[in-house]
């Protein structure tokens, strides 16, 4: 991966953004994408759309979720010491123990999620997973009055971790769930700029899809895409205790997943293989019989329906602060929507 791609990417990863809060994460976004886009903007609920070739024809709508998993502040007891409810799909049975960051108003407070010591524990409740109602967070502060200089109910905190590069081309870092696909449509749009496709082409990176598909079914409704892509990552089953049988066999590093099923357009789905097998850019299949709950369900239901493809990342350990992708598949991922779109030309016809 070229060096100024990779260092978005770990700015991607490292600026938070709960549902609800992306802000900082949109700026990021667009201070990398202006230069290779004709127009950016933003609308009400805080999607960003960066435009390239806005009369062209057909309209594709590519989207990346921007938002992330997290938590938020919804009580403070008189010893300083806050509760937290969920963003989204959070695991509580893994946040014990993990600094976090409480952003506040005036600024990011530092924190723990603590746990009572197990020489502390009865036996009998050791190694016991605490619900979410019985975390808390610990800045350190004296009292109620301390905490409340810091921090406020609705404040949202998110887990302190960063990016990490491992073996063969794989890195760790929470969020990836789904800056990696923000990442990927990105690029896409960056690859397309130097084409000069016949095509509009609208890179929208969406917000609020952990808690509903929300942005993009708002960003959808006003873009009027004639054909969409959503990526997001997708899981891959290659580690132990996953049943390959129950939910099909996807590895890191064997190229970016395309779906088959009810969600997925047809003459989408081929398109992709097809480009796919011509530019001899490796990928995998996933069977998703049902609505895939990522921003394609949204697209394709907009207005009187968007022809729909999914392009998924293999994620190990999703909605966890180390999940891992392979950069080779994110590039081969930029690449295959680069040069589907790139093949596409006023004529074509996305009905089934």
């Amino acid at each position: 991966m070229r060096k100024e791609s990779l260092e978005f990417l770990k700015k991607l990863v490292t600026t938070p953004s709960p549902s609800g809060f992306e802000a900082d994460i949109q700026r990021v976004c667009k201070d990398y994408v202006e230069k290779h886009a004709d127009e950016v903007y933003k609308d009400v609920h805080g999607n960003q759309f960066a435009v390239l070739n806005p009369k062209g024809k057909p309209r594709i709508m590519l989207a990346g979720h921007v938002d992330e998993i997290g938590l938020m502040v919804n009580h403070i007891d008189d010893n300083g010491f806050m509760s937290v409810a969920p963003i989204g799909g959070v695991d509580a049975s893994i946040l014990d123990g993990q600094r976090v960051v409480v952003h506040g108003e005036g600024g990011d407070v530092s924190g723990v999620i603590g746990r009572r010591a197990i020489h502390l524990t009865d036996p009998e409740d050791r190694g016991k997973p605490l619900k979410m109602h019985e975390l808390w967070v610990d800045i350190g502060a004296k009292d109620k009055a301390d905490a409340q200089k810091a921090a406020a109910v609705g404040d949202p905190v998110t887990l302190d971790v960063g990016f990490t590069q491992l073996r063969n081309d794989n890195v760790c870092a929470r969020a990836l769930d789904d800056r990696i696909g923000a990442f990927v449509v990105i690029e896409a749009l960056r690859l397309l700029a130097k084409k000069k496709p016949t095509c509009a082409v609208y890179c929208v990176t969406t917000v609020q899809e952990e808690v509903g598909l929300r942005g993009a079914a708002t960003a959808a409704y006003s873009c009027e895409p004639d054909a969409g892509i959503a990526v997001d990552v997708s899981h891959a089953t290659d580690h132990p205790n996953c049943d390959n049988k129950r939910y099909g066999a996807t590895t890191l590093g064997g190229g970016p997943i395309l779906a088959r099923g009810c969600n997925i357009n047809p003459v989408v789905a081929k398109g992709l293989a097809d480009a796919a097998k011509k530019e001899k850019i490796p990928y995998q299949m996933s069977a998703e019989p049902r609505a895939t709950g990522t921003d394609a369900n949204a697209m394709q239901l907009s207005r009187g329906g968007v022809a729909t493809g999914l392009v998924g990342i293999p994620n190990r350990y999703m909605h966890s602060p180390v999940e891992m992708v392979n950069l080779g598949d994110v590039k081969h991922a930029s690449d295959l929507i680069a040069a589907w779109i790139a093949s596409l030309n006023s004529k074509v016809s996305f009905i089934p």
